[in-house]
């Protein structure tokens, strides 16, 4: 198993701090946040007791995040989770949106390889640029969702800094403009 597939573990120890195994230094919640919003699986184990704490604490990100003024899931979608667990046979709520949200990132990769493989203007000059801000304004538009949720069938990706992605855009999109107006 590669690195990448492997969850990271991170160790809670009884001071309730959180302890990055692989790079032996102390995260915080939103440390755990950014590993996740980068493709990284993440298992959080107690120390003393070797229970695994990975659900308790993804879902106080998630809190964390709406107690900032962040609306995570709308209000409709919160009722219906709480709804589903009181009713007898509640017990198929996680495996309806674990199949939705794979049919999710299943559609949204097709959808990238389908502006490759079917468009005609896929062999137009500065394409690449167009197809690059098509990508970021995809994943501004999802809150960095679209290619970073995990799953076995996603390739490894070194994360970039977000700084150099604007700018290589940027500069795609003036080789684009310079080469369109050669074109007029």
């Amino acid at each position: 198993m590669s690195e990448q597939e492997k969850p990271l573990l991170i160790k809670r120890y009884a001071s309730r701090r959180l302890y990055n195994t692989e790079t032996s230094d102390y995260v915080t919640l939103e440390d755990i946040a950014g590993f996740i919003r980068d493709g990284r699986e993440v298992q959080i184990i107690d120390l003393k007791t070797g229970d695994d704490l990975t659900r308790q604490y993804l879902l106080q990100i998630i809190a964390e995040h709406e107690s900032r003024g962040e609306n995570v899931l709308p209000v409709n979608v919160l009722n219906d989770l709480v709804r589903s667990y009181m009713v007898p046979g509640g017990g198929m709520m996680p495996q309806f949106l674990q199949s939705s949200f794979e049919m999710l990132r299943e559609s949204q990769s097709k959808m990238m390889e389908n502006m490759n493989a079917m468009n005609p203007m896929s062999q137009m000059p500065g394409f690449d640029a167009m197809q690059a801000q098509q990508k970021a304004f995809l994943k501004a538009m999802t809150g960095g969702l679209a290619g970073n949720w995990s799953s076995p069938e996603q390739e490894a990706e070194a994360p970039s800094e977000p700084k150099e992605d604007l700018d290589d855009i940027k500069k795609q999109l003036a080789d684009l403009q310079q080469k369109l107006s050669k074109l007029s």
